[in-house]
């Protein structure tokens, strides 16, 4: 067996690997050690990976320190991950050095998702840069993209295969990963209702959601989830902006997708991922998107920011 060097963590107390497993044994050659020794230290566990790696992994179920999670649930939103399953559970223990295994990408994942996806695992190095977490990503080698694999060595300062554990060559910048991804949305595939608007007609924007919302068959609890979704987005496209805003709405096979274009720019690569201290209201919109929403884009040019959400039906 070859032996593993050992590898300092990148930033701080942080380790964020990529583990590039070929078939089950492989998988449960790392995953099992790796939450086991978490386990042995004291250390809570949380494995958030879909439900095929569930089921190799049910040994854990119901464990004392070990929280079992569906990632095709919990991560149906890439940007959903850091505050609403990661932070979630590093805040439950506060202080405490924790260890995740996490499946973010996995085959037959929507490529729509997959953009975001990769900003996620970039964004991860910097959301828990300061914070005593080991997180292992499982990436499936023989039925994942060269390409795929390509961009997780770019987001991972570790990468394990084939009982290899060494530094990753190929590993970048956050902020230029998350950069690289920002690129242009399609353009519908079906005709948009679009509305231009201003602050005083935030009441409009709500009315015409529901209405589009509810025609497209939404139940009720998710159209409720989708006005407070566009709410807070159009009043924060509105608030400090020179000019008016643009809302298109849309449906395609996938759902219901509403875009808010405003002339504001979002810089904070991490707005909408980390929550902000309890002592001040500000920061929580995009937060609150992220949470509600089955699909997030974000897309930044030079001049204007808009910001798409996807709604299964």
């Amino acid at each position: 067996m070859t032996d593993r060097p050992v590898v300092a963590p990148p930033r701080g107390s942080q380790w964020h690997e990529a583990l590039f497993y070929t078939g089950d044994d492989d998988y449960l050659e790392h995953t099992v050690p790796f939450v086991e020794a978490g386990l042995a230290a004291g250390e809570p566990v949380l494995i958030a990976v879909p439900a095929p790696g569930l089921h190799l992994l049910r040994r854990f179920d119901g464990v004392e320190g070990v929280r079992l999670v569906d990632m095709v649930e919990a991560g149906r939103n890439p940007a959903r991950i850091i505050p609403g399953v990661l932070h979630a559970f590093t805040a439950s223990h506060p202080g405490r050095p924790v260890r995740v295994v996490g499946e973010p990408i996995w085959p037959g994942r929507a490529a729509a998702d997959y953009p975001r996806c990769v900003q996620h695992e970039a964004l991860v190095n910097l959301a828990f840069a300061d914070q005593p977490v080991r997180i292992l990503c499982p990436y499936d080698a023989a039925r994942l993209d060269l390409d795929v694999l390509a961009d997780a060595a770019s987001t991972h300062p570790v990468l394990t295969r084939g009982g290899d554990r060494r530094a990753s060559l190929g590993y970048a910048h956050p902020e230029r990963i998350v950069d690289a991804f920002n690129r242009p949305l399609p353009e519908p595939g079906t005709p948009a209702t679009v509305l231009v608007f201003e602050a005083a007609g935030l009441s409009g924007v709500r009315g015409l959601v529901v209405a589009l919302a509810t025609e497209a068959g939404l139940r009720p609890g998710r159209v409720t989830d989708l006005r407070i979704a566009v709410n807070e987005l159009a009043t924060n496209a509105v608030a400090n902006a020179p000019g008016p805003a643009v809302l298109r709405v849309w449906t395609e096979p996938d759902g219901l997708l509403c875009e808010i274009t405003g002339s504001s720019v979002l810089t904070d690569r991490l707005a909408g991922r980390i929550p902000p201290p309890h002592t001040t209201e500000r920061g929580r919109g995009l937060l609150l998107v992220n949470l509600l929403c089955d699909l997030v884009h974000v897309h930044t040019t030079d001049d204007s920011t808009t910001v798409r959400l996807l709604m299964d039906r």
